[in-house]
């Protein structure tokens, strides 16, 4: 993921990441409700993943990401398990499985992350993880506003394709 993020994590910077993450899987709701299943086929770039790759990409991308929060809140700096997401949105289901089911994973995903986003203490947001496929720590406070901003993203990806 490549957006900067604020070094110094306030209360509201966690309020508006908060903010981000509740309204992430409303807007794709919404937009996914206003669009064909031939329009699910189109893709956002040239050679970028088609709107269905995406939905199914936020899923699986944001169930890793509570995952990883989970292991860094009862470990010390565990590394956590990269995947290449590209095969991830090559593979079979990114074609044939349900987007409501996707869809309905990333609105539950993303409401547990929530609830444990406000049980965290300010130590809990100093914990650390390191991803192998960036040779990186990620600080969950640094973690939590990427995860905001991803999922915006998307969204934002295909809500560009029909303006």
């Amino acid at each position: 993921m490549g957006k900067a993020v604020i070094t110094e994590f306030t209360k509201e910077v966690l309020y508006n990441s908060i903010i981000k993450l509740e309204i992430a899987p409303m807007r794709l709701r919404k937009i996914l409700e206003s669009i064909s299943e031939k329009d699910l086929e189109l893709t956002y770039r040239d050679g970028g993943w088609t709107i269905r790759q995406i939905v199914h990409h936020v899923a699986d991308s944001h169930i890793n990401m509570f995952i990883r929060f989970k292991l860094a809140l009862t470990e010390t700096n565990p590394t956590i398990k990269a995947y290449d997401e590209n095969l991830w949105a090559a593979m079979d289901d990114y074609k044939t499985a349900s987007l409501e089911s996707s869809l309905m994973m990333f609105e539950g995903v993303q409401q547990r992350f929530l609830a444990l986003l406000k049980t965290m203490s300010e130590t809990d947001f100093k914990k650390t993880y390191f991803h192998p496929g960036y040779n990186k720590e990620f600080v969950l406070a640094e973690a939590t506003q990427l995860y905001a901003w991803h999922g915006l993203h998307h969204v934002a990806q295909i809500e560009g394709i029909f303006k």
